[in-house]
């Protein structure tokens, strides 16, 4: 078995995942977006709103991960904030893809938990997943505002947006890396703004 550089390997993934968010957060653009996606859902949680998160595989886990720091603590102590992760119900999913169709398993979750003054969180690494779009469709039905956190050219998505986080990148894994972290930051200022506004 011939040697393999492993340690220059798991280097390079580090260098290129770190050379990916620096061209990201150099972009004032992707900035700007985050920055109002931090405000949509802020004005969300201030007016009694809620927050639901969808994707497949990787953001799928993005997904749930978003849920669990904002309905339990990110880091400051604080009251819970709603934020629904559309990806963890098995019975739900499977039985919409047995009696309907998989296009339509985050759509007829939109339908059933979707309100006026809500929020959409469609992750799509492509933005061209049928049932994410299929999701954010549905939540334009009902009113609520569309954030989608994408990459490569953001893909049909962009069309559906209010705001659109794109990761301007052709690699899944490189994309996904920049998408948590946006998630991160986007977790940490809206906990920071809703602790503000509870202390006033």
């Amino acid at each position: 078995m011939e040697s393999m550089d492993i340690k220059g390997k798991i280097k390079d993934v580090f260098e290129e995942s770190l050379r990916c968010k620096k061209l990201f957060v150099s972009d004032d653009a992707c900035i700007k977006a985050v920055a109002e996606a931090v405000s949509v859902i802020t004005e969300c949680y201030l007016r009694g709103g809620k927050l639901l998160v969808f994707g497949n595989g990787g953001s799928a886990a993005d997904s749930q991960h978003m849920a669990a720091e904002l309905t339990v603590r990110f880091e400051k102590e604080r009251d819970p904030l709603p934020c629904v992760a559309l990806t963890t119900d098995s019975s739900i999913l499977t039985a919409t893809g047995n009696d309907y169709e998989f296009a339509a398993v985050f759509a007829r979750q939109v339908e059933a938990l979707g309100r006026l003054g809500d929020v959409a969180l469609a992750i799509s690494t492509s933005g061209n997943s049928r049932n994410v779009l299929e999701g954010v469709r549905a939540a334009r039905v009902r009113k609520m505002s569309v954030i989608v956190l994408t990459g490569g050219d953001g893909g049909e998505l962009l069309k559906e947006a209010d705001v659109a986080i794109v990761a301007k990148e052709g690699n899944t894994a490189r994309i996904q890396e920049i998408h948590i972290t946006v998630i991160h930051a986007i977790c940490k200022a809206v906990e920071e703004m809703i602790v503000q506004y509870a202390g006033e």
